[in-house]
């Protein structure tokens, strides 16, 4: 096994979702500081790499469906595969990685460390399961938070502005607040609170709505990153977004089932202090009474 001060090239892979991605921030800042005299490369996909650039402490972002191609040529000594895959698995092992971590499954024997994944249980948070999984091979950090760099110049027209957005999509139907719902709840913000109200997501199906900006679709991930950063408050199904806000210091009130091991608000929930979790076993059961109240105490702190 090589000793920790030989590892001078590690390789983090995370191809998925961008809102998995996010939690992932501090278990490579437990990389950096654990191996600081190493390059750490970060390989994500297409739809998260600008976002990805804006990890501060990563040195290199590269495409997972690049790199994969010839990994040997870049000498990598360890790789942590943070999202299971038999591909990655085969990948990182035919490139003679020396060090190479995982969850033990999808072809999990061809890793040199690997941990159970019991993500699946939900007993735990979701940043928590990625660093124990980084601790294998003696990375470790004091600082759990994250965080991503935003691009100030965008949006200067909501410079000053108490603004409140809402994201009302998910890409799982039975973690979906009815949609009339959230169109109530944005109207009443707007009319009883006196405050512009945002609408933000990608949907095949947005809400169109009097008297709210709708920016439904028409932003990437660093342009919602920065527009995140420019409101007061997020009200949000249970999606990437939500840690999106957080990883720029807005606060969140998430709406999230209860009744669903791995999926609730202790694995996924806001990441951080100030933001709020109403969690129910059915989410019909939430009013927009319940949602409007939270959301009042949350913009008079």
């Amino acid at each position: 096994m090589l000793e920790k001060q030989q590892i001078k090239n590690i390789l983090a892979i995370r191809n998925d979702r961008f809102g998995e991605f996010l939690l992932n921030i501090p278990a490579l800042r437990a990389l950096k500081e654990s191996f600081p005299q190493a390059k750490l490369t970060l390989a994500v996909n297409s739809v998260v790499y600008e976002l990805a650039k804006a990890v501060e402490f990563v040195d290199q972002v590269v495409l997972w469906d690049e790199v994969r191609k010839d990994l040997r040529k870049h000498k990598f000594d360890l790789c942590v595969v943070l999202n299971p895959a038999k591909e990655a698995h085969w990948a990182v092992f035919r490139a003679g990685i020396p060090l190479r971590v995982g969850y033990d499954r999808k072809w999990g024997f061809l890793l040199t460390h690997k941990l159970k994944d019991t993500k699946h249980l939900g007993d735990r948070h979701e940043v928590d399961c990625n660093l124990e999984l980084v601790a294998l091979i003696g990375a470790h950090t004091q600082d759990k938070s994250f965080s991503v760099k935003v691009d100030e110049s965008y949006f200067p027209e909501f410079a000053g502005k108490k603004i409140v957005a809402i994201h009302p999509f998910t890409s799982d139907p039975v973690k979906q607040w009815p949609p009339e719902r959230f169109k109530e709840l944005a109207q009443r913000i707007k009319k009883e609170l006196k405050l512009e109200v945002v609408m933000v997501g990608l949907s095949l199906n947005p809400l169109n709505m009097e008297n709210i900006i709708d920016m439904t679709n028409k932003t990437s991930l660093p342009e919602l990153a920065a527009l995140l950063k420019r409101c007061s408050l997020l009200i949000s199904a249970d999606s990437g977004p939500v840690h999106l806000a957080a990883a720029v210091g807005t606060p969140v009130i998430a709406l999230f089932r209860n009744d669903l091991p791995g999926k609730t608000a202790r694995r996924w929930g806001p990441w951080g202090k100030g933001h709020l979790v109403i969690e129910k076993s059915n989410l019909n059961d939430i009013t927009v009474d319940e949602v409007f109240d939270k959301a009042r105490e949350a913009l008079n702190r």
